[in-house]
């Protein structure tokens, strides 16, 4: 289960178990957003979020989407077998230095017109 997934079902849990103690009156609005880490607008803001659609409308969507930022599989793929096969025992700092050099590198010399300097 990823870190994200994990999360959603979590909170999940937490809000259902809240929310049941909300309703039986063993907790007051301000005790249930304390136990759920939320100010008491977010947390009336949830309830009514869940009145009206239920569990699946309070999921967070960002923690489904990938990020813009994450590099391509082929390229982390190719890093790994390149740190197993000829960099091994280097620490992450050293392969960050030799990959930003690396792909720095690539990047302007791709370019028309580029001249190395020195």
């Amino acid at each position: 289960m990823k870190r994200g997934d994990w999360l959603q079902e979590t909170g999940k849990m937490r809000f259902e178990e809240a929310d049941i103690s909300y309703r039986k009156r063993s907790l007051t609005q301000s005790g249930v957003a304390m136990l759920l880490e939320l100010c008491d607008r977010t947390f009336r803001r949830y309830m009514n979020r869940y009145d009206e659609g239920g569990l699946d409308v309070l999921a967070d969507k960002l923690l489904a989407q990938a990020s813009p930022r994450q590099a391509p599989v082929d390229e982390v793929g190719r890093l790994v077998e390149r740190y197993s096969n000829r960099h091994m025992g280097w620490n992450a700092k050293h392969i960050y230095v030799w990959y930003q050099k690396k792909v720095f590198a690539v990047t302007l010399g791709s370019r028309a017109g580029y001249k190395k300097p020195g």
